[in-house]
């Protein structure tokens, strides 16, 4: 799908970022995951959901350590303490300049500035609805996921100073009442909106035109239970994970194309990982493999992606990655260079860290413990 954007258009300036993380194989130099000179670099952040003061947690490595905490900034609004049930509670921008979460307790969003000292709040508004649970962002347009009520999505205009301004009339609904949605997504050129629904076991799509405004929701029904998060490649094709109403060993994956009138078609129907509760989805810049962060299992599923979108799972039992016994792997990011793969593990409170090998294996490095409970959401520089 495309469109014109340059109504809308506003100049992004790439910000280039690595990162590294401490491997016994490798040399000091190779895995020193912190940059010195920004402290930015090596940089994972989190979301504290706190009923009491909700905040965003940054964790650190340095010279092969494990990440240290080493910073809470306030949201000024609170969380749930809870579980969400959905992916992209926090993001960045396409610069890395910015930070924004959702604080699904007080139905606003906070914006942060990233700063080599920590993060900087500047901006916090309203989210148009209630229970605010999902970010997308493309170039100068941010759309919001409430899930409260019978849910909406609405649309904000993105400032040069990282301010939100509400746009007007760009509110519209999700397919009906009581649909439980887990994620907004823009598609790679900006021209199209998806939501999933996982109690409707329905996939929502809206188009989106030159001033961001979404036309919709066109319905679409998700080829197998449960859609959760999803993700795109850089051609457009769209990978969903099906979580299958928690049944043991009955998670899935599938790839879709959308076409210019919303409808999706589908590419690969349901590829089985093996694992329980699929549930949050990434894709490498290079589009080669996808990862799914399994809650059910403590596991983590590669998938390779063919150029036409059709996709296999990489290991025959399903498992690249263990994140151990009750761990629950909920939110999966990518550090900046894709080198290294986060995951937040709410059964043990930890962040789980994986080195990406060139062939799509996962190797474990260390991580973080101490979260507090109900931590949602997951950034990675």
């Amino acid at each position: 799908m495309t469109k014109p954007n340059t109504k809308r258009f506003l100049s992004v300036l790439m910000v280039a970022l690595q990162a590294a993380v401490f491997v016994s194989t490798v040399s000091a130099a190779e895995y020193d995951d912190a940059d010195e000179q920004t402290g930015i670099n090596g940089a994972v952040y989190t979301m504290s959901n706190a009923t009491s003061g909700n905040a965003i947690l940054r964790f650190q490595r340095k010279s092969g350590s494990a990440l240290v905490a080493t910073g809470s900034f306030s949201t000024g609004g609170v969380g749930t303490g809870g579980g969400l049930g959905n992916q992209g509670a926090l993001i960045t921008d396409q610069s890395k300049r910015w930070i924004y979460s959702v604080n699904a307790g007080s139905n606003d969003i906070s914006v942060f500035s990233v700063k080599p000292e920590g993060l900087v709040l500047v901006d916090k508004v309203p989210s148009g609805g209630t229970r605010p649970i999902s970010l997308t962002i493309d170039r100068n347009v941010l759309y919001v996921l409430n899930a409260g009520g019978d849910g909406n999505i609405s649309g904000f205009t993105v400032q040069r100073n990282g301010h939100l301004t509400a746009m007007a009339d760009s509110t519209r609904t999700l397919s009906g009442a009581g649909t439980n949605p887990a994620q907004i997504g823009f598609s790679p050129d900006g021209g199209a909106l998806v939501v999933t629904e996982k109690a409707t076991n329905l996939i929502d799509t809206y188009r989106v035109d030159a001033n961001g405004l979404a036309d919709g929701p066109h319905v679409n029904t998700s080829v197998s239970a449960t859609p959760f998060g999803f993700a795109f490649d850089s051609r457009g094709h769209l990978l969903v994970s099906e979580a299958v109403g928690g049944a043991v060993d009955a998670a899935s994956v599938s790839s879709y194309k959308i076409g210019d009138d919303g409808a999706l078609e589908v590419i690969s129907s349901a590829v089985a990982d093996t694992e329980t509760a699929v549930c949050w989805v990434v894709v490498t810049k290079n589009n080669k493999y996808a990862y799914v962060s399994n809650a059910g299992s403590g596991s983590i599923s590669a998938y390779k992606v063919a150029r036409d979108g059709s996709i296999a799972l990489r290991d025959e039992d399903g498992r690249t990655g263990e994140t151990g016994a009750g761990s629950t792997p909920l939110d999966i990011a990518f550090s900046s260079n894709d080198r290294f793969l986060y995951t937040l593990n709410n059964g043990t409170h930890t962040i789980g860290a994986f080195q990406v090998q060139k062939n799509g294996a996962l190797v474990a490095v260390p991580g973080a413990s101490g979260l507090p409970v109900g931590t949602n959401g997951l950034v990675a520089y």
